[in-house]
């Protein structure tokens, strides 16, 4: 449970970074997660655009068209047992500084039209050590024969299920982190 602090935290960021101005025909959500883990680990498996695969559990492979900039387009192939096979997708914003990572579809074997998202990540304290709060938002098409809703539950599912395996992995990186003996030789 969110302290009302918190709270009042994660708002402020929401209206900053994760503001998406839905049209008649798309659906939009925004997604919270905290992970106790350090933003630097965070970050730094969020950030790599080229390799998705390295938390996101439905992505099989990643091949970057060109340098790692803001224009950068990505083939994602995806696992089989989702309504897809590749996806499209370019590089929209990459900021290290604020820890902001926007992607767009822009392509691809699915039914996702005109998707955007942000994640920002933010630093919080969680039981006394670094953490990160990781908020993701999107904004898509609702497609032909599907309701507002059955689409926002999906992609939210998907988001839910590629944040859970984001605090997992970093939760492990984070502990493997402060295991490491003090006096070890490099």
């Amino acid at each position: 449970m969110m302290s009302e602090n918190g709270y009042a935290v994660a708002q402020e960021f929401i209206r900053r970074h994760h503001m998406h101005e839905p049209a008649e025909n798309q659906c939009s959500s925004v997604l919270i997660k905290h992970i106790k883990a350090p933003l630097h680990l965070v970050w730094s498996l969020v950030r790599r655009f080229d390799q998705p695969q390295k938390y996101k559990p439905f992505v099989s492979r990643c091949v970057v068209q060109g340098n790692l900039e803001i224009g950068s387009v990505r083939e994602v192939d995806v696992k089989s047992g989702l309504p897809a096979t590749t996806s499209t997708e370019r590089l929209e914003l990459l900021d290290d500084n604020e820890h902001i990572l926007s992607v767009s579809i822009v392509g691809g074997d699915h039914r996702l039209k005109n998707y955007s998202s942000v994640v920002s990540l933010h630093p919080e304290i969680i039981e006394g050590r670094p953490g990160t709060m990781v908020i993701e938002s999107f904004v898509v098409d609702v497609p032909e024969g599907n309701t507002r809703d059955e689409t926002c539950y999906f992609i939210e599912a998907l988001i839910k299920c590629n944040l859970k395996s984001l605090a997992d992995i970093s939760e492990r990186l984070a502990v493997q982190d402060r295991t490491e003996p003090i006096d070890r030789i490099d």
